[in-house]
């Protein structure tokens, strides 16, 4: 695709003798905190269903590829090229039920993991989860993998005994004063959480950025209806509930 092309273009001469001295200085170390913020930025106007946003966000996200696929170019590791040719490789060979004929369509994500396994010499499904993922999104793929290699709750009734169990176990240690154990019980209980979110096929990120949002917009209702310098907690609780009836309403 020729647009695809003078984006690659583009790069290289940035990146080239008479190119832009900031873009010449990045390493593919530079890019470690550009991408995070690229991704959320792409999830935010996900959430918002900003289409022009998220053309924006993806056109920033594509460059960030192309610019770390130039500086690796540059030390004869790869290039652009290779990165496309090789995600088409896997991506062909992990869908045989789409690609190949005579293929069976069914258990396509026990065929995924299947693959995988024939690519990888030391395959673990708790392997390559990265550790810069945030920690519900990480909890959550994490248990996701070991529930399909059959390390799991047999119904969701069993994680809430265990969130019982931890409930308790943070109590005790509360009674103890002990700040590392109630740090662990705490962690612990969020964990819990995350498995009973995805009993119910639910990412606990989305849920708790949703229930965030929520705060802002019912703390913002009660600033804009009283000083809350002077507003006793029973003036902002009764604004809470004005807001929580208001929202309910209009649902």
């Amino acid at each position: 695709m020729k647009e695809f092309a003078k984006l690659v273009e583009l790069m290289a001469t940035l990146r080239g003798e008479r190119g832009c001295s900031w873009d010449k200085k990045q390493t593919i170390h530079s890019f470690k905190t550009f991408l995070i913020e690229e991704v959320y930025e792409l999830i935010d106007a996900i959430e918002k269903e900003d289409y022009y946003q998220i053309k924006e966000e993806l056109g920033d996200l594509l460059f960030h590829i192309i610019f770390i696929s130039q500086i690796c170019k540059e030390k004869s590791a790869f290039d652009i090229k290779d990165v496309v040719n090789f995600t088409y490789k896997k991506m062909f060979n992990r869908h045989p039920h789409v690609f190949l004929e005579n293929s069976p369509d069914a258990s396509i994500e026990k065929r995924w993991e299947e693959i995988k396994k024939a690519e990888k010499e030391d395959y673990s499904p708790i392997d390559n989860i990265p550790k810069m993922l945030p920690a519900l999104l990480r909890a959550y793929t994490l248990t996701k993998r070991a529930a399909k290699v059959g390390f799991d709750w047999p119904s969701i009734d069993g994680v809430y005994a265990k969130l019982d169990e931890e409930l308790e176990e943070l109590r005790r240690a509360e009674s103890k004063g002990d700040v590392k154990e109630i740090k662990e019980e705490i962690g612990d209980i969020l964990f819990t959480m995350v498995n009973i979110s995805r009993f119910h096929g639910i990412d606990p990120e989305d849920a708790l950025r949703s229930t965030i949002e929520k705060f802002i917009r019912r703390f913002r209702y009660m600033k804009k209806h009283t000083d809350l310098s002077k507003a006793d907690l029973s003036i902002m609780d009764k604004l809470w509930d004005e807001i929580k009836s208001m929202e309910k309403e209009g649902e």
